[in-house]
């Protein structure tokens, strides 16, 4: 065991392997978000490849890792462009299904003026990855060093995912987006590692439904969060806090501080956060390491428009570090 409570990826060597959704973002900036019933007016409207799957997948890749997606796309042009834009950025899409008479993935995104987005998402394809897509995945599984999973397909096929984890002793990443309002089961938690956001973090514990009751403003103390995910069964948890940074809870707690960077989108933050913790834990480094290199990789998205234009060359990582060494 490592001093961080995680067991050391160094006799582990082998590919990232990503199990998630496949999106193209439809993109539209506005100067604030509509109120319901209301018609504003946006600008700067583009379709750029995205999904959190795609994402994390790309995220890794554009940092030097060997990654593997599996997933689906629709037999449509946004299938085909999404594909084409994967395999440039060098992640190998071989388990990637082209499903006939489906759409591909979908996600309609408002970007504010200061950088917050709202996400409406329309699965398409993505709702048909299945238990069986994983299975014939298995011998990736088998060799991979770690497999990073979302939510935004369906739960059935996340936990078939990570039960494939345990049998063969890879190291297994959720990030619980988007976190379902009634929960994830325990099996979904039985994870060496939990990446939610703290609001995420809030839905899965029903604290949201709660504060919202009692008409509380103020949010529970983080660290009480990542105790009580802890509790229900990850080895780790890694909680995303924005601009703060990130807390880490193992049986210890310790806030790794962020970066601080001007903010143009924020779409593509915690993808490029989870892919870099990924690809810093393949490589070996403590888990407080790690944390601070996807923080990096997390805030230089932020500088970008749109997901994965915005995901962190190593290099742009590297020399980030070196700034706030």
């Amino acid at each position: 065991m490592t001093d961080n409570g995680l067991t050391s990826l160094s006799a582990r060597r082998g590919p990232i392997v990503v199990i998630g959704s496949i999106n193209m973002d439809l993109v539209c900036r506005v100067d604030r978000m509509p109120v319901p019933g209301e018609t504003i007016r946006g600008s700067d409207f583009v379709t750029i490849p995205g999904g959190k799957g795609a994402n994390q997948a790309v995220a890794a890749a554009k940092l030097g890792a060997d990654v593997h997606l599996v997933g689906r796309v629709g037999e449509d042009d946004f299938g085909e462009r999404l594909l084409n834009g994967l395999q440039m950025h060098g992640v190998h899409t071989e388990q990637v299904i082209i499903t006939e008479g489906v759409s591909s993935g979908v996600a309609m995104i408002l970007v504010d003026r200061r950088g917050e987005n709202s996400i409406v998402v329309s699965p398409g394809a993505n709702a048909n990855v299945s238990p069986a897509d994983v299975d014939a995945a298995e011998n990736l599984i088998a060799g991979a060093s770690i497999v990073l999973m979302q939510l935004e397909i369906p739960q059935e096929t996340v936990a078939h995912a990570a039960s494939l984890c345990r049998k063969h002793g890879a190291f297994a990443i959720l990030d619980p987006a988007p976190a379902p309002a009634r929960g994830l089961p325990r099996s979904l938690y039985a994870v060496d590692l939990l990446t939610p956001n703290q609001s995420e973090a809030e839905v899965l514990l029903k604290l949201d439904a709660a504060r919202a009751k009692v008409k509380r403003t103020k949010r529970p103390d983080a660290k009480q969060i990542g105790g009580d995910l802890l509790a229900r069964g990850p080895r780790s948890v890694v909680l995303k806090l924005g601009s703060r940074g990130a807390m880490i809870v193992d049986g210890d707690v310790r806030l790794v501080k962020g970066f601080k960077v001007n903010v143009m989108d924020t779409t593509a933050a915690g993808d490029a956060f989870t892919g870099a913790l990924a690809v810093a834990i393949e490589e070996g480094m403590a888990l407080p390491a790690a944390v601070r290199f996807a923080n990096a990789a997390g805030s230089l998205s932020c500088q970008a428009f749109g997901a994965q234009p915005a995901l962190p060359s190593r290099d742009a990582v590297e020399k980030m570090l070196s700034k706030h060494a």
